[in-house]
């Protein structure tokens, strides 16, 4: 391949597909996760929950309209949440070898027009051997630039020491994690009139998942993982979540930690501070939706943070609701957030638009 030259390379890598072989797995299921059609009508009381497989999920042709129609370049393709998590161990691997073929498939096909690569998903309920011979596999993909991971890791956190094996083998094969929240807060925090739906999904995606991937990454930082596996490259959806303004508070915290401060000392532990991991193995997505938040991502992110941020649109989630509407709010604000940020134009701009993309997931090279 050869990178496109005119206009300006647009990279959007934070956007979810469900693959041939995921929507059977979902279709064939009878409890959560599973999914329904899309309903013309409010369903019935004994109607199955589940979520409903519109074309914005599962169709390709779709997928390349809604690149052509915001003028994006290249697309790095997800899977949504839940992943795999909820998969029994005997299966998993299995099911983990077809859903990434059939991402490579959707890559490599003519309708792609080399205009797609993947991030793809890892079988975390099953044995160890396993996950690791499908990271060996994942090598071997073409368009495979990294996995695409939720903050409960193998089911105890990304802090469970059982997990570093994975971390370490991802790092050595250049492999990186875009970790993305699933589980959010518990329900009963935003209180009594959140669960009765008079919020809508708003403080839970507003503030749940930001939250997620925050206490997910300090719990990392706390655990010792960046420096265990200082190769281990992450990007964070959502910006970081709120580590970015939180960064500071977490550092003091940690000095000021009597039982840390004795720990570490103890043990001769030269712990790295937060700010030079955020620096140094962590990227961030630009999916913050406001010049403020763009701002404070690239300050966290140290001098050339501007070169640590990529564009994303979190397609097909939050689609316009107005009839006949055809740009997606959720991509022109974030377009618009870097251009305020940075200049419309701009070097810069065009770093976070899609040219760190390039460089830091290697695409366009044969």
């Amino acid at each position: 391949m050869t990178t496109p030259n005119n206009p300006p390379v647009v990279v959007d890598i934070h956007t979810h597909m469900y693959p041939p072989f995921y929507i059977h797995l979902l279709q064939s299921r009878t409890t959560i996760p599973s999914s329904v059609p899309l309903l013309s009508s409010p369903p019935s009381p004994d109607h199955l929950p589940g979520r409903p497989l519109t074309k914005s999920y599962t169709s390709l042709p779709a997928k390349i309209s809604f690149m052509n129609t915001h003028n994006i370049t290249t697309s790095v393709l997800s899977l949504a949440n839940p992943w795999l998590d909820f998969l029994p161990p005997s299966t998993a691997g299995q099911t983990s070898l077809q859903i990434n073929a059939d991402f490579q498939s959707m890559c490599s096909s003519s309708q792609a027009n080399n205009r797609l690569y993947f991030f793809a998903c890892l079988p975390l309920s099953a044995p160890l051997p396993t996950i690791l011979d499908t990271i060996t596999y994942l090598t071997t993909l073409p368009h495979c630039r990294g996995v695409i991971m939720g903050t409960s890791g193998l089911g105890s956190g990304l802090d469970d020491t059982n997990l570093l094996p994975v971390l370490k083998q991802l790092a050595e094969d250049n492999l990186p994690i875009f970790l993305h929240p699933h589980y959010g807060l518990p329900n009963e925090v935003f209180g009594e009139r959140a669960t009765k739906g008079e919020y809508g999904h708003v403080l839970p995606l507003a503030l749940g998942f930001p939250m997620e991937t925050t206490i997910a990454v300090t719990r990392m930082f706390l655990a010792g993982v960046f420096d265990a596996v200082p190769e281990l490259k992450m990007i964070l959806a959502h910006s970081g979540g709120t580590l970015p303004f939180l960064a500071g508070r977490i550092e003091s915290c940690l000095r000021h930690d009597g039982y840390l401060f004795k720990k570490d000392r103890e043990e001769g532990k030269g712990r790295r501070g937060i700010w030079e991991v955020l620096k140094s193995q962590i990227y961030l997505d630009a999916v913050v939706y406001s010049e403020v938040g763009l701002k404070a991502a690239i300050e966290a992110s140290g001098e050339g943070g501007v070169e640590r941020l990529m564009f994303g649109t979190d397609h097909p989630f939050f689609p316009p609701l107005e009839e006949g509407e055809e740009q997606w709010g959720s991509v022109t604000v974030n377009k618009e957030a870097v251009d305020k940020a940075l200049g419309e134009g701009s070097k810069e701009a065009e770093l976070v638009m899609g040219g760190n993309a390039v460089r830091v997931l290697r695409l366009y090279e044969e």
